[in-house]
């Protein structure tokens, strides 16, 4: 009897029945719901406060591939735990330490903007919401499985990453043509996530699939802003 109730959560959700397939995207997208407005409250708590502005000074004078790795690093563990581990406090844990890490790397860069153009934060989380919801709309819609694109998406992502590394090292910007590749990498990651979560997840994963969209929500995010303050 216990082995047939691990092999029925572990089941990919599209097997199972329509009710249990719109109750398991319910809770994931509202668990994505609720990392957004997590990851909303921080900010504007970091920034009320004044604390944002001192942070992110530090920040900014800190060798950024220290953050970055810290980052990849934390990232990392956190899909990891949300992915494998059973325990839903513990998936719980993963995606809020995954919020709150993501609120503070945006730190510096949501403070160059509310210093420069407080506007265009406001524009780039428009974008971006119409971007995920046209772009989760094709999956959903279209009932295609784009679990093709992971190969590109890790190949991209790792050249992104040697850019990234070496325009910190060699000191050279990376422009406005980057930030446009990289919007089209998170919208590929959406299309991705959002198929793998319809076609490939157990309907006990619901919080790593939370986690997984909203990385791919804030990457859009951060070069749709990125993209905006270098046009002003």
């Amino acid at each position: 009897m216990q082995h047939s109730r691990v092999a029925a959560a572990e089941a990919p959700v599209f097997t199972l029945s329509e009710s249990s397939r719109a109750s398991f995207l319910n809770k994931t997208y509202l668990h994505l719901l609720g990392a957004i407005c997590a990851f909303t409250g921080i900010e504007i708590a970091l920034f009320k406060s004044g604390v944002a502005y001192t942070m992110g000074q530090a920040m900014l004078s800190t060798n950024w591939l220290l953050i970055l790795g810290g980052f990849i690093l934390v990232s990392w563990i956190a899909s990891r735990v949300a992915h494998t581990t059973r325990s839903l406090p513990m998936q719980y844990a993963a995606l809020s330490g995954f919020v709150v890490v993501q609120a503070i790397i945006f730190v510096p860069m949501l403070m160059l903007a509310m210093l420069a153009e407080p506007t265009v934060i406001r524009s780039a989380a428009t974008v971006t919401l119409l971007g995920f919801g046209g772009l989760t709309g094709v999956a959903v819609f279209t009932g295609k499985d784009f679990s093709f694109l992971r190969s590109l998406l890790v190949f991209t992502g790792v050249l992104a990453l040697v850019a990234i590394v070496a325009g910190v090292l060699f000191g050279f910007e990376l422009g406005t043509w980057f930030s446009v590749a990289m919007i089209g990498l998170a919208g590929g990651a959406i299309l991705y996530d959002t198929s793998n979560i319809l076609h490939h997840y157990p309907e006990d994963r619901y919080v790593g699939a939370a986690l997984e969209l909203f990385a791919s929500v804030a990457l859009m995010f951060w070069y749709v802003l990125r993209l905006f303050m270098a046009r002003d």
